[in-house]
């Protein structure tokens, strides 16, 4: 039976869930994922599990945050003082924005605190520092 390799396209149906159990994200009721394996459009952890899987297999796979989405990194957490910010922003814990980053890129960030002050702004990807357990089915190796 043909199994994935890096350079194929497949598609997969999957859940996401945290150490604790809660679901993060599941392609269920939904079209099943479909990438090229070794593209880089998914974390590097997830490729790997898909590599060496035959069409209808399915598998569970436990991933460290180094091969999720890192390490939680303090120094992506931001605070800017309220006077720099548009008078009409009103910025609230857990909302998210897209900020010019330091060498011209967009920042996607978080609001994680907010004081008269000050906002507290994290850059970190919401998963990071976070193992993440996958129930993973190949559906389809194109």
């Amino acid at each position: 039976m043909r199994q994935a390799k890096t350079g194929d396209t497949v598609k997969v149906h999957y859940t996401g869930r945290l150490s604790d159990g809660s679901v993060f994200d599941t392609s269920e009721n939904r079209e099943p994922l479909e990438f090229t394996l070794g593209g880089g459009r998914l974390i590097a952890g997830f490729d790997e599990a898909v590599v060496g899987m035959s069409a209808d297999e399915s598998k569970i796979v436990v991933l460290t945050a180094d091969k999720a989405y890192g390490p939680y990194n303090q120094e992506m957490v931001m605070v800017v003082d309220r006077t720099r910010m548009p008078s009409d922003v009103n910025p609230e814990v857990g909302q998210n924005f897209q900020i010019p980053g330091p060498n011209g890129n967009t920042l996607f960030v978080t609001v994680k605190d907010v004081s008269d002050a000050t906002v507290s702004f994290d850059a970190n990807h919401p998963l990071a520092g976070k193992d993440l357990t996958f129930d993973i089915q190949l559906v389809e190796i194109a």
